[in-house]
């Protein structure tokens, strides 16, 4: 029995509920560009359209101008379809041999999420993974206590992944929910936000655990104030763009923000 009137809450993966700064993806997209092609990224290069599906994100990656720059520098033109191709198939691999090593929750999200449980609230996900390496991911992080009530893949949906709504709406269907106001979508990027408003969901973004503060644990744990608040703000920059109706630190901070969307849906109010 649902004791909120949240009937959902749909979830990122990396960055959000495991992989603290959402390494895992951005360390594999630079070695897999230098495999493909011996072509070096930035850390910087490859967070910048994190997000969206995976080729898709290495074909964004390439347009950044001074990525384009270096590339027509080196091979004479700008990369193709075709140099996609090589460096997904490069990406495939090297993400599945190392996106368990980084299934770690962050922080209190197996409590938080198990809260929502015990409320009588589902618990979705979504990612940016195709599902060859959410297959890998599911069991590993279900092996630590997380364990969604449904997962979708970026590779699920043929119409395609963030910004568009499918992902979250696929959620909605699978899990049964009745009314999409009802629902709120977490995430640490903004496409993953965008995604959320075009379901007609409660947004939340996450500014500290995800890819765009880009710290590590370690590097969160030990930071001083003056370096966490240098770290929100470049997170906030990118992700008040997609206008989230909050912004939180964590995951371990969500539960303020459920009670007070329960106290505005109690109210009559919508996203």
């Amino acid at each position: 029995m649902n004791n909120s009137p949240i009937q959902a809450v749909i979830f990122d993966w990396a960055g959000t509920i495991v992989d603290f700064g959402s390494f895992a993806p951005t360390s594999i997209f630079v070695e897999a560009f230098r495999q493909g092609f011996d072509f070096d990224i930035s850390l910087a290069e490859a967070r910048e359209p994190m997000g969206i599906a995976k080729w898709d994100h290495i074909q964004a990656v390439g347009r950044i101008p001074s990525v384009d720059k270096r590339w027509i520098e080196q091979f004479g033109n700008p990369m193709s379809s075709e140099d996609v191709d090589r460096i997904y198939a490069a990406f495939m691999p090297l993400q599945k041999a190392k996106v368990a090593d980084h299934a770690a929750p962050i922080l209190n999200a197996v409590e938080v999420v198990d809260n929502l449980k015990e409320k009588g609230v589902k618990v979705g996900s979504c990612s940016g993974y195709p599902r060859e390496v959410m297959d890998v991911l599911i069991p590993v992080a279900a092996d630590y206590g997380y364990k969604p009530d449904y997962v979708v893949a970026s590779d699920d949906m043929p119409q395609g992944g963030r910004p568009a709504p499918f992902m979250a709406l696929k959620n909605v269907i699978e899990l049964g929910i009745t009314d999409v106001n009802a629902c709120v979508k977490v995430d640490d990027s903004a496409p993953g936000i965008e995604e959320g408003h075009n379901a007609g969901m409660w947004t939340v973004g996450l500014l500290l655990s995800g890819n765009e503060a880009g710290l590590t644990f370690e590097e969160f744990q030990s930071a001083d104030a003056e370096t966490l608040d240098a770290a929100r703000e470049k997170a906030r920059e990118k992700l008040i763009k997609s206008a989230p109706h909050y912004l939180i630190d964590t995951i371990a901070d969500l539960p303020g923000v459920i009670a007070d969307i329960e106290q505005r849906l109690k109210a009559g109010e919508r996203p």
